[in-house]
């Protein structure tokens, strides 16, 4: 098929901006594990050598962090509360301090993200049909669930009431009804198109709302949930099996990014331990499953170094974290010396790399001042620009562009991008 040649170049681009971005234009304009550097090749409708608004650079992988934290608020108080583990005699005000650490940094997180909201809703509406960020819009449902779950038991009951879980989950369910949606009925944003190792995010919250479940005593829903997550569960463990989307990018910088993959069994076995009173079979297969993952990332230790740090890397820790709980619940069901072990070292593993995250997040947030580089991933056009002549010099106003979805402000460059020949 020969491009389409134009002499009207900036009317076009005004039309590539306003327009969606399709799913299949997000892996190829972008690279990397989350999918959030510019190729290239590919141009951008944001200037590259401004430094941008904070809340434009805010992105919604920031609930990362409230998930790292908030799971290992679960994993301490498991630690403390469990017959596995009553022979360290740990004190329950590391749970009580960790719970409110990640009360305090979901809360923090989710009032910058609702700013962002209000005064730059088109770089939302970006984020919500990136393949990969999309999935963040759980996090802070998971989040909430995880804080209920880990509540520490000098602040609440041992069985909360119902409300909670209703107040949390209808959001996330409503949420994964259109996500489900589309990767049932096709189109282009059909699971074997946009499938990435963070869709674990949007199934495992059913596990997390099936242990929550069970612990405000509503057993039917909770069976609901954990059939549910299952299902999307091998759907999505099948697809990403066989061929990952972001295949070109992965093999390259072999991110931390699978270690998702042993999110959902973890939790799965831990649910249905939840629901039905015992770690039995079926709750031991789940956990078999994700300790086999878990050491096949481990024995490939050299996968995860070299790489730029980023807020991303938080996501990746409540897996490891998730593994830990269910190996506890594990060796209650099976105490020997192998299963306690196997506890103990995977919590501090888990724990360890939660700390130095937590370290290098103040770091580059306070001392070096680069947590929040450019987001260029959500200023990418709607097509491929492919020009012949020397690219434009764009002069675009970010204010304007967030609230008049992408309009140019520069008038004095019309004439200069009426003599470019901008080819589709």
């Amino acid at each position: 098929m020969e491009p389409k040649r134009t002499d009207h170049g900036a009317n076009d681009l005004d039309e590539s901006i306003n327009k969606s971005v399709p799913a299949g234009r997000y892996f190829a304009a972008l690279r990397g594990p989350e999918l959030d550097e510019v190729k290239d090749y590919e141009d951008i409708l944001l200037p590259k050598d401004e430094l941008w608004p904070f809340l434009l650079r805010f992105p919604i992988g920031c609930f990362g962090i409230c998930l790292g934290l908030s799971s290992q608020a679960v994993l301490w108080r498991a630690l403390s509360t469990s017959p596995a583990t009553k022979f360290l005699h740990i004190t329950p005000l590391i749970n009580l301090f960790l719970w409110i650490i990640a009360l305090a940094v979901l809360v923090s997180v989710s009032i910058t993200y609702l700013f962002k909201c209000i005064y730059y809703f088109e770089a939302v509406k970006r984020e919500y049909f990136h393949p990969v960020r999309v999935n963040f819009f759980f996090a802070p449902w998971v989040v909430c669930m995880f804080l209920a779950i880990g509540v520490p038991p000098m602040l609440a009951p041992e069985k909360l009431h119902p409300a909670i879980w209703c107040a949390f989950m209808g959001p996330y369910f409503f949420l994964e009804l259109k996500i489900y949606g589309q990767w049932l009925s096709g189109g282009k944003r059909r699971l074997c198109k946009v499938a990435n190792p963070s869709s674990h995010l949007s199934v495992v919250g059913n596990f997390v709302g099936a242990i929550l479940a069970a612990k405000v005593g509503w057993i039917e829903p909770a069976k609901f949930l954990w059939s549910v997550g299952f299902a999307h569960y091998l759907v999505v463990f099948v697809t990403l099996y066989q061929r990952l989307p972001t295949s070109e990018a992965l093999p390259k910088e072999l991110h931390p990014v699978y270690s998702m993959f042993i999110a959902a069994p973890s939790a799965a076995s831990i649910a249905w331990g939840s629901i039905y009173g015992e770690f039995d079979g079926c709750a031991r297969t789940c956990f078999f499953i994700a300790l086999f993952l878990y050491v096949s990332l481990v024995v490939r230790i050299n996968f995860f170094t070299g790489f730029r740090f980023s807020v991303a890397w938080w996501s990746y820790t409540f897996p490891m974290t998730t593994a830990s709980v269910a190996t506890i619940k594990y060796a209650e069901a099976a105490p020997s010396v192998f299963s306690k072990t196997l506890a103990l070292s995977l919590s501090f593993m888990s724990s360890t790399m939660v700390a130095l995250l937590f370290v290098s997040t103040l770091l580059h947030a306070f001392f070096w001042q680069t947590l929040f580089p450019n987001d260029l991933a959500i200023a990418i056009t709607a097509r491929r620009l492919v020009r012949e002549k020397k690219p434009f010099k764009k002069a675009y106003d970010i204010k304007r562009w967030t609230k008049q979805a992408l309009m140019k402000n520069n008038s004095g460059d019309k004439e200069h991008h009426e003599k470019d020949e901008v080819t589709y």
